[in-house]
């Protein structure tokens, strides 16, 4: 039976296992609440605190105007790629808790611990309580998983409804055909597919390859596509899917106009020659999943039943073609694989079933049973433990003080810099504006794209001479730039202090 387990004795054994999975999988995210979002990303954060802090202005006209005016401004400037929902949802949440950027964390957070309830019940029916009890805690305690899942971007949001979007095409596609289950529940699990499968698309729209992956993977577990297509549902579906998105694009693109030059850069077809591109692909997945545990996963696929195994292979297939498609993300930036982690915590259920079926023989007295049961806390607690010790060795609050401090010190200059996360930390800490000199690996990406690389003298003039003051706050990325550092030697030394160190570009002298 499905919802017996091998190993613990009885229904309220594993019940409160899988609970106490949950509660501790809540609360190492809730841990180190309040520090700032510089642990995980900060750029992709900090663009998402931008943008409530401009919603939750624009919605109080009794603000302090300059104030109010600066935080709608820079919402306006934020690239709107997908639609503001998540930071919709914590500007409202500002009015009952202030703007405390760590509400987000709460969400993000609470999002990941809902999808380690789907987990659970998919893996359920794919293997056993046993595998799905497995797949649950890789799915919350993997170390990536936690720092990730926390996040303020749609990400954790994205990945918990395409979950659940596979737990329904799933369940729609063991009964679908089965003469003996009745009508109605089989179009209930095919409209939860499509309302979450649309919304997480809607959310996010590279969650359409795991969409596609899952449903495709459900299909051809069942039957062939000839068989699918003559399922009304699979058109029911297919609409719910796509018109959410479809309608947030005609609207950017064709009626706003601000998704025009967002799509662009997605991919670069030199990097399908280059091997930096595979290998970086590589290091993304040791990151994010590990090697070892990668492998794992991969062989725990032979022991799926066909029909299951078809259905990860359609989860793997989505990853894959998501992966070649944004070749340039998914080998420079780790996060991009955040969907991954689901798909390889289901593949790992067969084994750990396997596992734990063979440690319930061996287990086969209280003792050893205890002991076995020792063992298990014991290595959850050595990596909840490690995680809490990564998210305590760094504390990012005194920061703000600095960026605070240079607001000071700047006045109402204009300004130019190379300053950590294009300039967003300047924005929201410090209240300030800046045209952001890019990066080295901006650089070369530009340089990809374009096949040949910008005059510095010309960028320079562009970006920076028209403005009053050049801020320096990244300097190992100004270690990487040295056209640029001895550009700036040449101009004095504005002000300095602990972290910063501020240019004159109007000084009468320069060259």
């Amino acid at each position: 039976m499905k919802d017996q387990s091998l190993f613990f004795n009885s229904r309220a054994a594993w019940m409160t296992a899988l609970l106490v999975l949950l509660i501790l999988g809540f609360a190492i995210r809730l841990y180190d609440l309040t520090d700032l979002p510089f642990d995980f990303h900060p750029t992709r954060q900090l663009m998402s605190a931008l943008k409530a802090r401009g919603i939750y202005y624009q919605a109080h006209p009794e603000a302090p105007q300059e104030e109010r005016s600066l935080a709608i401004q820079q919402l306006r400037t934020r690239a709107a790629v997908e639609p503001s929902v998540l930071e919709r949802v914590v500007a409202f949440t500002y009015e009952f808790t202030g703007i405390q950027p760590w509400v987000a964390r709460v969400y993000s957070s609470t999002f990941w611990i809902i999808g380690a309830i789907f987990i659970f019940l998919l893996a359920r029916d794919l293997t056993s309580v046993d595998g799905a009890l497995a797949s649950t805690a890789f799915y919350l305690f993997l170390p990536y998983a936690v720092r990730a899942s926390r996040s303020f971007q749609p990400d954790p949001f994205m990945v918990m409804l395409i979950i659940i979007f596979w737990w329904a095409v799933y369940k729609w596609s063991t009964v679908a055909f089965d003469a003996r289950v009745s009508k109605p529940q089989v179009w209930t699990f095919a409209i939860l597919a499509g309302l979450f499968g649309g919304l997480a698309i809607f959310i996010k729209f590279v969650a359409a390859f795991f969409i596609l992956g899952g449903g495709l993977g459900a299909l051809l577990g069942r039957g062939s596509i000839r068989d699918a297509l003559k399922q009304p549902q699979v058109y029911v579906m297919s609409v719910l899917g796509i018109l959410p998105g479809a309608a947030y694009i005609i609207y950017g693109v064709f009626i706003a106009g601000y998704l025009g030059q967002q799509f662009g850069g997605r991919f670069i077809p030199a990097y399908y020659l280059s091997p930096a591109y595979y290998l970086g692909w590589v290091g993304m997945l040791n990151l994010v999943i590990g090697g070892v545990t990668l492998m794992l996963a991969l062989l725990s696929l032979f022991f799926f039943e066909k029909e299951n195994q078809r259905f990860l292979l359609g989860l793997w297939a989505g990853y894959a073609l998501f992966g070649i498609y944004f070749n340039y993300h998914i080998s420079s930036h780790d996060y991009y694989s955040l969907p991954l982690i689901p798909v390889v915590a289901l593949s790992l259920a067969p084994l750990a079933h396997l596992l734990f079926a063979q440690l319930a023989k061996l287990t086969n007295n209280k003792l050893t049973r205890l002991a076995a049961v020792a063992f298990l806390l014991f290595g959850l607690f050595a990596s909840l433990w490690n995680t809490r010790a990564e998210m305590k060795s760094v504390d990012y609050r005194p920061e703000a003080a600095m960026w605070t401090e240079i607001s000071g010190v700047v006045g109402d200059a204009n300004l130019a810099g190379l300053t950590e996360d294009y300039g967003q930390r300047l924005a929201y800490y410090g209240w300030l504006n800046s045209i952001n000199w890019p990066t080295a690996g901006d650089l070369n990406y530009h340089d990809d794209l374009r096949g040949a690389q910008r005059d510095f003298d010309e960028m320079f003039t562009e970006l920076a001479l028209k403005k009053d003051l050049f801020i320096v706050t990244d300097f190992d990325e100004l270690e990487r730039q040295p056209f640029l550092q001895e550009k700036l030697s040449q101009y004095p030394i504005y002000a300095a202090g602990d972290g910063y160190v501020i240019y004159d570009l109007q000084f009468e002298s320069a060259p």
